[in-house]
């Protein structure tokens, strides 16, 4: 299991275009960007509190690429939490996850059922025309490995801070709690964990402020 240290290390998983990086840009500095430029690896930073008191969200924007196994498997490492996107118009981007999940899995083992990890279809703002991944399919997938789901939109601005409140409040070591002004006051969407159930961890010690 990752060290504790006063960094708690988000890694974003995810095939090429799904809109990993604007995921992440749309939640750390609040802009959306429309072209797509490929990312090897970035780290972005946020303070939020855990246990009471201030320490940095470290968020991983890996490659969409597959030529980097060594690096995937060295962020898999140190990573507290994951968050594994797809594009719900690209089915394939879904089918991309699966051996990303599978190296989870594999690295860590037997500390997975503690790791929070939140399956998030992102671009949920395109017409249904091109929506090749149904929600109940995205959910269904999320059941299947035993992690949380929530559709998304970096476009729109849609549950992108919901995204990562509630991975935080996934985290069972930890009180951890985002910090972000005039963020996260919207309505948010039931997320559905293993089981079917509305997953409600840590709501009541976890809330954005």
């Amino acid at each position: 299991m990752p060290e504790q240290s006063n960094d708690y290390r988000v890694v974003v998983f995810g095939a090429g275009g799904v809109g990993k990086s604007s995921l992440v840009l749309r939640f750390v500095k609040g802009t959306f960007r429309e072209s797509y430029i490929p990312t090897i690896e970035d780290t972005y930073r946020q303070v939020i509190s855990s246990n009471k008191t201030i320490c940095t969200l470290q968020i991983t924007d890996t490659t969409g690429s597959h030529q980097f196994p060594a690096m995937q498997r060295l962020s898999i490492s140190k990573g507290h939490a994951f968050i594994l996107v797809y594009s719900v118009s690209s089915r394939q981007s879904l089918e991309e996850l699966k051996p990303i999940w599978q190296t989870i899995k594999e690295i860590k083992g037997t500390d997975l059922p503690n790791i929070p990890v939140m399956l998030a279809g992102n671009k949920c703002d395109e017409s249904p025309e091109i929506r090749e991944v149904s929600a109940a399919e995205g959910q269904a997938q999320a059941q299947a490995w035993g992690v949380s789901f929530m559709e998304t939109s970096a476009k729109t601005n849609h549950n992108v801070t919901q995204l990562f409140q509630e991975l935080l409040n996934m985290e069972k070591n930890r009180n951890v709690s985002l910090q972000v002004d005039g963020k996260g006051k919207k309505k948010k969407d039931k997320v559905v964990k293993d089981g079917g159930e509305a997953s409600a961890s840590g709501r009541e010690k976890c809330l954005v402020m």
